[in-house]
């Protein structure tokens, strides 16, 4: 009885296999290795594979007694999606429907889908409900929602035992040699500036927000992929869950909060720079996680200082 991880090279696909390891699952990593690493799976049963080539794929479903699948594997850069909407769709669409197709010609019954936040686009709510209205605005989102009625689809034409988890901005480390290598995610991001000697930016501090600076969810890898490995889980021993889980702190965290802790954790000193507003960056948004508290167990159960901690000690291990 294996759980296929596809996708699990990557920063969060690593933390998700290795933590159904560590909970007696016996785990097959399958990864393109466009993004991933193959050091964060270390000894891993690991196949390296692209969704997008269907005999292979087949080839992995023959060979291996593959009981349930968690999909995290996918093109995740939303603002690059929109100049590559061709490529997002073909990795995150096309890839998705083979993988359905393998599933379903070799009775694999059980899928934990990594879906996105960014499916909401920009919510008129400040508080991200699995009711609120999904319009997401990049060719990423989209995709990612396409993703979500695919499966669903697929639950009513043949046995299916399906969950989607819906998350925002996922950061720290719960396993050291295993870090977020995104050019584009707020944490590393402020990494790659202290250890060059740059300045960090707030963008905008006229925000309607206690300290004027936008608040976003942030919630650390480790909580994000317990979540997976319940629903897993849950799945397995034949719960009946909802299509769909938000999993959101509830609270929300500033980003000048967020610089205090890069101060305080680094211990480089500097005092960031405030830049002009970005163009339909929102006050707030927060996603509520009390579906998933009731369903999966959820809960947050890192602080701010702790998530910043081990994302740094994860970057400083990786030099």
């Amino acid at each position: 009885m294996t759980w296929l991880i596809t996708g699990g090279a990557g920063y969060i696909g690593a933390h998700v296999a290795r933590d159904f390891v560590a909970a007696g699952k016996d785990v097959l990593v399958l990864d393109s290795l466009a993004s991933g690493k193959r050091s964060f799976v270390g000894d891993l049963p690991f196949v390296h594979k692209d969704l997008l080539d269907k005999n292979a794929l087949a080839d992995v479903f023959s060979k291996h007694p593959i009981t349930g699948v968690v999909h995290l594997a996918g093109f995740k850069y939303a603002g690059e999606s929109v100049q590559r909407p061709i490529h997002t769709y073909r990795q995150n669409v096309e890839a998705t429907i083979n993988l359905l197709d393998a599933m379903a010609e070799h009775g694999v019954k059980n899928l934990v889908f990594s879906s996105s936040a960014a499916v909401f686009g920009t919510p008129r709510t400040n508080l991200v409900t699995e009711d609120t209205p999904t319009s997401p605005e990049s060719p990423y989102g989209e995709s990612k929602l396409i993703g979500e009625w695919l499966i669903a689809a697929q639950a009513k034409a043949a046995p299916l035992n399906h969950v989607s988890l819906r998350y925002f901005n996922v950061v720290g480390s719960k396993y050291p040699e295993v870090f977020d290598t995104s050019p584009y995610n707020l944490f590393p991001k402020i990494f790659d500036m202290l250890l060059s000697g740059q300045t960090p930016i707030i963008f905008g501090s006229d925000y309607d927000t206690p300290d004027g600076t936008a608040v976003r969810d942030y919630v650390d890898v480790g909580d994000i992929s317990a979540a997976h490995l319940v629903a897993a889980k849950r799945l397995e021993a034949g719960k009946k869950l909802e299509a769909v889980y938000n999993l959101g702190s509830g609270s929300g965290t500033s980003v000048a909060e967020i610089m205090d802790a890069m101060r305080e954790v680094t211990g480089v000193a500097f005092d960031p720079e405030i830049g002009p507003r970005r163009a339909g960056d929102p006050d707030r948004i927060v996603a509520s996680g009390e579906k998933a508290a009731r369903d999966l167990d959820w809960r947050v159960t890192k602080t701010l200082a702790e998530m910043v901690k081990s994302a740094w000690n994860a970057r400083e291990n990786s030099k």
